[in-house]
């Protein structure tokens, strides 16, 4: 195998892995021609399922009819599946051959986003997870490995955390390592490596009240306006926030008519960055923002930090093995593109175990980039069926590879290890 560079590539440290050229050697290619036969066979039924999904959207941990469908769909492949596990709408199918050996996990993700359905593609991350499930027993029949095979269906990614709830329920505790993907606008064919941002979700709920906003406004206390000063404060701040630095937000009232002075709003807002550290430290600038716009009014606050997604720290090892399956069979690699502006729960679990989560490009239209109708649209095209289906033969052969080579897999931890000490060193 490749030598592993002494200090491990980070998605932003600025420096890149060596480039896998066409035709690289492949480990076993005998097994991932039973991969590719697999996914193969099971691809229209894997159209089926994904279409059926993105046509009945369901909201984060509202996913009742997804859990159904995709449960069952496992029973049906052989796999011992648990339904509600640990989470209502979370379950969990496994596949277990011989003895002893390691545990490989894969996630499905399920929920869609209000409004404009499965426009995040996550019908296309529930078939990804089921084809590299399914392809990888496939293996361990064929060849006669002992393993297991973890594959997840996590609730509420949009925003939920419902990996982070999962984990702290101990779903994650006995993989070795865990994979999934995600599709993005891009390159189509190409299959991208990059991170994601660090994001603290935080409620300031402003108390004041209410008065005749014509007649008494000056015996009202308004807490519209502590709403609108944090805003405004923040706006401001952003000129001194650093440029990876993301902070934004929408209000909420209860009651709110014009005539009359709010006595009650909700200011919800996202502080992003691309490492945990920086995230960190530019939400504790914007802090005295939330606390002084309640001062300024007279209004009591209520400040409420909801969970915090982390970013994605890409195992260089586990990267390395999907960048040179991809560059010698199915596209190109990426380290830029992908989703390293927006955020994911799963970033929390790469934080916890050795895990990889690839980008993969899907044809869409211009400006129509996740989380809008146009992207809604194009997770549903077969173009989009067929790339999803590539990356995935690639997550298998590497979680087969992580299974089956101990060398392999050493290094897959060595890595892990290395960044744990990076960002304890912050």
């Amino acid at each position: 195998m490749p030598q592993i560079a002494d200090i491990p590539w980070r998605p932003d440290d600025g420096s890149k892995p060596e480039p896998e050229t066409p035709g690289s050697p492949i480990f076993r290619p005998d097994i991932l021609e039973v991969i590719e036969k697999k996914i193969s066979e099971l691809s229209d039924d894997l159209r089926g399922l994904s279409l059926d999904i993105h046509a009945h959207p369901e909201l984060g941990f509202e996913e009742t009819r997804t859990h159904d469908v995709l449960s069952g769909f496992m029973a049906n492949q052989g796999f011992e599946v648990k339904t509600h596990y640990l989470l209502d709408t979370a379950w969990l199918a496994t596949f277990k051959h011989g003895q002893g050996a390691r545990t490989i996990g894969v996630n499905s993700e399920m929920d869609a986003l209000k409004g404009i359905g499965h426009a995040c593609g996550h019908n296309l991350i529930a078939i990804a997870g089921v084809a590299v499930a399914c392809a990888m027993k496939a293996v361990l029949e064929q060849f006669d490995i002992s393993g297991t095979i973890q594959l997840l269906g996590t609730p509420a990614e949009e925003g939920g955390g419902g990996k982070c709830d999962l984990m702290d329920k101990g779903a994650y505790k006995d993989m070795a390592i865990c994979l999934m993907c995600h599709p993005a606008p891009g390159p189509v064919g190409s299959v991208s490596l990059s991170s994601c941002l660090a994001a603290q979700q935080c409620e300031v709920e402003y108390f004041g009240k209410t008065a005749h906003a014509a007649l008494s406004p000056y015996q009202g206390i308004n807490a519209l306006d502590s709403a609108v000063l944090s805003y405004v404060s923040i706006s401001a701040l952003r000129q001194q926030l650093k440029p990876n630095v993301r902070v934004h937000g929408i209000f909420e009232g209860r009651d709110w008519a014009v005539n009359i002075i709010p006595d009650y709003a909700k200011y919800i807002l996202w502080v992003r960055s691309t490492t945990r550290v920086d995230q960190e430290t530019a939400f504790k600038r914007v802090l005295p923002c939330l606390e002084a716009s309640a001062t300024a009014t007279g209004c009591n606050h209520k400040i409420t930090l909801k969970k915090q997604f982390l970013d994605l720290r890409q195992n260089k090892v586990l990267g390395d093995e999907v960048a040179r399956i991809v560059k010698s069979k199915y596209g190109t690699i990426d380290y830029e593109w992908g989703i390293k502006d927006a955020s994911t729960d799963f970033g929390n679990v790469t934080y916890e175990i050795p895990s990889l989560h690839p980008g993969f490009a899907i044809p869409t239209v211009e400006n129509g980039g996740n989380h809008t109708t146009a992207f809604e649209k194009a997770a549903a095209t077969l173009e989009a069926h067929n790339a999803c289906l590539d990356v995935s033969k690639a997550l298998a052969a590497t979680g087969i590879r992580a299974l089956i080579d101990d060398e392999f897999f050493d290094e897959v931890q060595k890595t892990f290890e290395e960044d744990r000490i990076l960002r304890e060193r912050g």
